[in-house]
């Protein structure tokens, strides 16, 4: 039996999202094959485990669940129970793991950091590792990246947040040479919506500017595309990734909010999507080119703008795209022939064959005598 350790929650402001994803794979891994250790990472940053732990946090009730830890030796392996003998804390281990299944949206689980410590742990994990998760997760550096490999992208603007504090005049002057309104403005590093408004004035600008810099310390502006249409698409793989077929999204508001997505439910997914041949084989070539470029590896959602003339704009990548059964990455797949259920099984599966590959590495270097 593969031990798998489920990861959810974490410290981002997709926390919620994450649940949801996690509740999904939860109810299709085979119990038969596979003992589950559910890891809930609390907005505070405390990991916790324990009988239904993933039920606890839905419920917002933590008390029965016990700290735990993952320890970056690789000489250590497996999660740690960490308990307290007077002063001291104590650990005990808890469980070996074939293979860990972080499903962390957002800061601190899709940006390369989590990625970094089970590198470290040299252990087994499901999805992109350390740089294709930084990358796909920094929209500015995403965008200069896509530029460089001759990927069209629409004109953005990067600013920090102390030039916000420091001139918020200057930096809305800046933004207003990109193009007319509207205009977009989002944190760097973050999903879901979150943080994200359309302005189509000065003080909508200045507004979303605040509402972005309290989710990150890098703030991106992007020209608006005019009666932009949202395109999708799913890769799944690692050297050899597929593309699954595109899927459109009709929002249920002005744009794909978060509360179009999550909270008011009227936003529907359009499976496939009504592109033109060009339209669509652009799509599947440029959403591949991005997965390579980053060096992606198990899953990533691909996302797309089309303007009113017709014109293909990536819009950014997801290395840990929304996962719940309704999500537009496994909707896309199960379109494609790939049912919800083998899919999750085929991520795990390319996670080991993942680690297989990184244990061919030399890791001392020995001169010819």
């Amino acid at each position: 039996m593969v031990t798998l350790a489920l990861i959810f929650g974490g410290r981002s402001g997709e926390h919620e999202v994450s649940l949801m994803s996690a509740r999904s794979v939860l109810s299709v891994l085979n119990r038969e094959r596979y003992r589950v250790i559910e890891i809930g990472i609390t907005h505070q940053g405390a990991w916790l485990t324990g009988e239904n732990a993933l039920q606890a946090f839905e419920q917002g009730n933590l008390d029965g669940l016990l700290p735990v830890t993952l320890h970056p030796d690789p000489s250590r392996p497996g999660l740690y129970l960490i308990r307290n003998e007077g002063e001291r804390e104590i650990l005990e281990k808890l469980a070996d793991v074939d293979v860990y299944f972080p499903v962390l949206h957002g800061s601190y689980g899709e940006d390369g950091t989590i990625q970094g410590l089970l590198e470290m742990a040299d252990v087994a994990y499901v999805g992109a590792g350390v740089v294709g998760s930084a990358v796909g997760m920094d929209k500015g550096i995403f965008k200069e990246v896509m530029r460089a490999q001759g990927v069209p992208v629409v004109e953005s603007l990067l600013v920090l947040r102390s030039e916000i504090e420091a001139d918020m005049e200057q930096v809305i002057r800046r933004a207003e040479t990109l193009s007319p309104y509207p205009l977009f403005v989002k944190p760097a590093n973050l999903g879901s919506s979150v943080g994200v408004t359309k302005c189509r004035s000065r003080s909508d600008l200045a507004e979303g500017l605040l509402e972005a810099a309290q989710y990150d310390r890098r703030i991106l502006i992007e020209r608006g595309v005019n009666g932009a249409r949202e395109i999708e698409i799913s890769v799944l793989g690692n050297d050899q990734p597929q593309a699954s077929v595109a899927g459109e999204i009709i929002p249920g508001a002005d744009f794909y909010s978060y509360d179009a997505k999550y909270i008011l439910g009227n936003s529907r997914l359009l499976i496939p999507a009504d592109l033109t041949e060009t339209q669509a084989q652009q799509v599947h070539d440029y959403a591949l080119r991005a997965f390579q470029a980053v060096d992606a590896c198990g899953m990533a959602r691909v996302d797309f703008f089309i303007g009113q003339d017709g014109a293909v704009f990536l819009n950014e990548i997801n290395t840990i795209p929304g996962f719940t059964k309704i999500s537009m990455y496994p909707k896309l797949w199960e379109f494609s022939g790939l049912p919800y259920p083998e899919l999750v099984q085929r991520l795990i599966e390319l996670a080991i064959e993942r680690k297989r590959e990184r244990d061919r590495l030399v890791r001392v270097y020995r001169r010819d005598a």
